[in-house]
């Protein structure tokens, strides 16, 4: 059985998946820091792993999973190192290039699933304007707001996927478990919010100001099996986007 990833396939199997209307799902993403325990590729690597189960989930309309664009608005996480961040006009036209080049080729219908916090206002402004440039039926979400209610289920000290936390540990050992230094778990906590501002009202803070340890939640809770659970959770919410008629009408 052919893969669903782009960068597995050859010219010639991704020309046939256009001419058959197939649904490309671009992850966005971001590479920056994750506490003292994880990559800097988290949102990057779970991102791309709950695209392409989602998509290999899906049988009623074919499905191809685009490269990942790693990197994205991140400057929030620069006093930590290890963080690559964009600013809007970069980030807009990198985006805009990306899937003018998904048009050019034939393709019609692009979910852009995100996963990384700090892309979803930047998405939402871009929005009318790369779907007034390319043509393209193009579609928004971010994988993790598509479980919200299944991950509040699982999770102990929180409701959905906060930084670097009981969430994204878990599904780390699902995704990369080689990657997870479970050695220093024991440092990975922090404030169980970002922000104590009051509702409505927005600043910007660094999370150098928000948490040393770079975490917010608390990573000790993080076990497999959680990871497991959720990891299914944020691939049955993105396969139920991609086969409902109405994400396309």
């Amino acid at each position: 059985m052919p893969s669903v990833m782009w960068k597995f396939l050859t010219a010639a199997d991704l020309r046939s998946l256009a001419e058959a209307g197939a649904i490309v799902v671009l992850p966005v993403a971001s590479m920056e820091q994750h506490g003292p325990h994880l990559p800097v590729g988290v949102d990057s690597i779970l991102c791309e792993h709950v695209c392409r189960v989602a998509a290999e989930a899906v049988d009623a309309v074919p499905v191809t999973v685009a490269p990942t664009l790693w990197c994205g608005m991140a400057e929030h996480h620069m006093a930590f190192g290890g963080t690559f961040t964009f600013d809007i006009p970069t980030y807009s036209a990198v985006l805009l290039c990306l899937l003018k080049s998904i048009a050019r080729h034939g393709f019609t219908r692009v979910l852009i699933v995100n996963g990384h916090g700090g892309n979803v206002a930047a998405l939402a402004a871009f929005l009318p304007d790369l779907a007034r440039e390319t043509g393209l039926t193009i579609r928004v979400t971010t994988y993790f707001e598509q479980a919200r209610a299944a991950l509040a289920e699982v999770l102990q000290d929180q409701e959905s996927v906060h930084h670097a936390c009981e969430a994204e540990t878990s599904m780390m050992l699902v995704a990369a478990p080689e990657t997870v230094r479970l050695e220093k778990l024991g440092q990975a906590h922090g404030p169980p919010r970002s922000t104590a501002e009051p509702a409505g009202v927005a600043r910007y803070r660094s999370f150098r100001d928000i948490t040393p340890s770079g975490v917010i939640g608390d990573a000790r809770r993080a076990d497999r099996d959680k990871g497991e659970r959720l990891m299914a959770a944020c691939r049955d919410g993105i396969a139920a986007v991609l086969r409902n008629p109405q994400t396309w009408s």
